[in-house]
């Protein structure tokens, strides 16, 4: 039953991939509910170990009784590498000069927000596949000496010359993922300055300079972010700054090529001595916007002078005595607490013995999880969001109920939006035990595949996001800000920060979040054993992606249940579509600091 699977490309992966836009206003979700998960039910309140169990557990020990017990997969997970440990501070991230770029600002005596900036820059350099100043970001800053935990929303709007008559007019039934239309005003920049400004210590010219080192001087490509480059050529080669930017001989760098970016050192120059001004009045915002309007595009210089970054009030559920906070709408932070709600009210670990009927439970939650996702979450300035009534335990519990645990359920009907799933995720502690989750992103590989004239800048797609549906939420309209996917978090646990963590990659962000989640506390995974074992990706449907480390049984069993298991298409690999983690824990006995950096990316986490 393993060859009954569906291979997508690229694109199809893409449009199939469980969407904002997906429910209509009026759609009946009132289908009756299959049988309650009976036998795996227990009370939201059911106790498990906290996290710091997890840590001490011998990995030799594992290795040999998984040989002899049938349940050895639950809490036996081989990895390549150790959890890094630190007493003074930490990083982690999804490439090695970023994080000894992060670690050396700590070192030198800056805080957490300096280092994060530092590195948000540098992986815009090292990963422009990824991520850039022509994206988005979201962050998420604790403050050890205040007690309080902020969150800062950086994301872009959309054109004010933009709205739904100029699709509706062309017949466009779903926002494209190429040319000018999906491509909002970059947000990154003016969040990076804003948490500067509040949280940081260090002058931005002096972060930003190793960042416009790399560019200036070159950097050696990292073999999986080389991987990933491929198959975004034939996009690249479509404009003339573009392949002229990020186009070598035709094809994409090779692992351990020295790759410069000329263009884009003399941008983050400008930047350091400009600041904000420079990118959303000056230089910068008039060069975007003029390669915008001379290939038809929509930005406008008042688009870039208007926009502002956003303080909101991080949200938060409770998961199994641990507090797991995320950022409110228009991110999909809501999608992963009402996951968890979902998720507390069954016992997991007494699936140990029952692979098959475990993932299948994490993919049925996820399933429910995304039709409430798909229907409510938009930007709060335009639409209301029903945050506290989704946040209920009560209404977890009646969705708990459509779950059926024998076999797949068809989810609540929704159209298609495509999400992307290139992003950076990095996390920050420092030694007086402030910390930053931060995530940064162009959405899809290369965004938009639009480089803006000679600046260097990679421009989003990011409102690929909205809904062209007439009276959804998240329908576009000039100044709103789109259905997001990128969402940092944190975990708490009596009132102490506990984890500072994030899974980049998409949609695979909130079920990623709560797959590691439950890998540290119901399965007693250590943190970097929580991080790489294998991971579903609840697509759209019935369908679901599935590393291959779940093993050929368990696949087959999720066959069987009624799952359809989709495979990349040419040029894709599981490792770059199931996103990757990034984690720091403070260990409350001791104080000391754990990392973990997901294998499936180049990255690595550093302390001292």
């Amino acid at each position: 039953m393993i060859d009954d699977i569906k291979r997508v490309s690229r694109r199809e992966f893409l449009e199939r991939s469980a969407g904002v836009s997906a429910i209509a206003i009026g759609a009946d979700r009132s289908a009756a509910a299959p049988p309650p998960l009976a036998s795996t039910a227990a009370p939201a309140s059911a106790s498990a170990p906290a996290l710091p169990h997890a840590l001490r557990r011998d990995r030799s020990a594992r290795q040999a009784l998984a040989l002899q017990q049938p349940d050895a997969w639950f809490s036996n997970v081989p990895v390549g590498r150790s959890v890094v440990r630190a007493s003074h501070a930490m990083v982690a991230s999804s490439q090695p000069l970023a994080s000894m770029v992060g670690l050396d600002v700590l070192k030198r005596g800056g805080n957490a927000v300096d280092a994060a900036i530092a590195m948000a820059a540098v992986l815009n350099v090292t990963e422009p596949n990824m991520t850039g100043v022509g994206g988005d970001a979201f962050m998420m800053i604790y403050s050890a000496k205040t007690k309080k935990l902020e969150g800062l929303n950086a994301s872009g709007r959309a054109p004010r010359a933009l709205n739904l008559d100029y699709f509706t007019s062309r017949k466009i039934a779903q926002m494209p993922t190429t040319g000018m239309e999906p491509v909002t005003v970059p947000g990154a920049f003016d969040g990076w300055v804003t948490l500067l400004d509040k949280h940081g210590t260090m002058k931005l010219a002096e972060l930003l300079a190793p960042a416009i080192d790399y560019a200036d001087n070159g950097f050696a490509v990292m073999e999986k972010t080389a991987a990933d480059w491929v198959p975004e050529i034939p996009r690249l080669k479509l404009t003339a700054a573009a392949a002229a930017t990020y186009v070598v001989n035709g094809d994409a760098p090779k692992p351990g090529a020295i790759f410069y970016q000329k263009n884009l050192a003399r941008t983050l120059r400008m930047l350091a001595r400009g600041g904000r001004d420079a990118f959303y009045r000056g230089e910068i915002a008039r060069a975007i916007v003029d390669y915008c309007r001379k290939n038809g595009g929509f930005l406008s210089m008042e688009d870039f002078a208007a926009h502002k970054s956003e303080w909101v009030e991080p949200i938060s559920t409770t998961y199994r005595g641990h507090t797991l906070y995320e950022l409110p709408p228009n991110g999909q932070g809501l999608t992963a607490l009402i996951l968890a709600n979902i998720l507390d009210g069954i016992d997991l670990a007494s699936l140990r013995t029952s692979p098959g009927l475990y993932y299948h439970t994490l993919i049925e939650a996820t399933k429910v999880a995304f039709a409430d996702r798909n229907r409510y979450i938009a930007d709060p300035a335009f639409a209301k969001v029903p945050v506290q009534e989704l946040l209920s335990k009560d209404y977890a519990a009646g969705r708990r109920r459509l779950i059926d645990p024998q076999k797949a359920i068809d989810p609540p009907a929704y159209g298609d939006v495509r999400l992307g799933s290139d992003t950076t995720y990095f996390t920050v502690v420092d030694k007086d035990r402030n910390a930053v989750s931060f995530i940064n992103s162009i959405f899809s590989a290369f965004g938009s595949a639009l480089v803006a004239g000679d600046t260097g800048i990679v421009l989003q797609n990011r409102g690929v996001g909205f809904s062209l549906e007439p009276g959804h939420p998240n329908r576009i309209e000039p100044g709103k800000r789109p259905f997001h996917t990128l969402i940092p978090a944190m975990v708490f646990k009596d009132g102490q920060l506990l984890l500072s963590y994030g899974v980049m990659g998409g949609d695979v962000q909130a079920q990623g979040h709560l797959q590691v989640l439950v890998n540290l506390i119901d399965r007693g995974l250590n943190l970097q054993q929580a991080i790489d074992a294998p991971r579903v990706r609840y697509i759209s449907g019935r369908g679901v992606m599935m590393d291959d480390e779940l093993t050929a049984p368990v696949i087959d069993d999720l066959v069987r249940r009624g799952h359809e298991r989709v495979m990349p298409g040419p040029g894709l690999t599981h490792r770059a579509l199931m996103g990757g983690g990034q984690a720091i824990m403070i260990d409350p006995a001791s104080g000391s600091l754990l990392g973990a950096s997901d294998s499936r990316k180049d990255g690595l986490a550093l302390g001292y």
